[in-house]
């Protein structure tokens, strides 16, 4: 199976907040989210990926809406564990729900989810939207005793955390994060989970996690999101798309 490409279009929607925050709807508001994922679409993106904050930084419930009815990929929403979060899930009704961690002070997520040590309280959520039809994935550092909770918790899926991957700035520290990214996916691969990998993940690194075997799918945003100033975003997809024919699967 070929590796699959989910566009978070998060950032695209920053650019609109930093102009028109608090007027969505005004028939200036732009860039367009809609717009990010048709073009997305038309790049050969596998699926979208939104996440809207407790602090609204970026995404609005209305995009998450909006997103969803225009185009017929499978949305993927990312999302704190908390009520409020539940309770939009489970009106919009995504194909997979991501859990990540999330604190006002960050720029953007940093770090995985610690599924072994918030088990308890992320069972219910977990139990809950499955119920709905929807398919959870955990955002996890790259940890075998994280893959084995969020097995053990009834996830589907896992996406790696390629941050610490990313900003690895000798060979010898890359080469440690592909290692720990290795073990971790599998780890998964034998829990029977479907291993996705995102997270500061570009055009210039991508490369290295060929040597990452049983990888299903990266989820990419800002990436792509600043090659689109220069070529725009079917373009920036379509060139993505390309580089990740080279990887497979199960790496000699």
């Amino acid at each position: 199976m070929n590796l699959l490409l989910g566009v978070n279009i998060d950032h695209v929607a920053t650019l609109r907040q930093a102009r028109y925050s608090g007027m969505v709807d005004s028939p200036n508001a732009e860039p367009s989210p809609v717009e990010a994922a048709e073009d997305a679409l038309a790049g050969g993106a596998d699926s979208i990926t939104i996440h809207v904050r407790g602090d609204r930084r970026h995404m609005q419930e209305v995009d998450a809406y909006r997103v969803k009815q225009a185009t017929n990929l499978p949305l993927n929403f990312e999302m704190g564990n908390t009520q409020e979060m539940i309770d939009i899930a489970l009106k919009l009704k995504p194909d997979f729900v991501c859990l990540v961690p999330e604190t006002r002070e960050e720029v953007t997520t940093e770090g995985g989810l610690d599924v072994a040590g918030l088990y308890d309280s992320l069972e219910p959520t977990v139990k809950t939207l499955q119920a709905a039809g929807v398919q959870i994935s955990m955002f996890i550092d790259p940890n075998v005793e994280q893959v084995e909770a969020s097995a053990n918790i009834g996830a589907e899926m896992v996406e790696l955390h390629t941050g610490c991957f990313a900003n690895a700035h000798t060979d010898e520290a890359r080469e440690l994060e592909i290692t720990r990214l290795k073990q971790s996916a599998i780890a998964g691969h034998n829990f029977k989970l479907q291993v996705n990998a995102g997270h500061g993940i570009n055009y210039e690194n991508i490369h290295f996690l060929n040597a990452v075997p049983h990888l299903a799918e990266f989820n990419i945003g800002h990436t792509i999101v600043a090659r689109a100033m220069r070529v725009g975003l079917t373009q920036a997809v379509r060139e993505m798309k390309e580089l990740m024919k080279a990887y497979s699967p199960n790496p000699i």
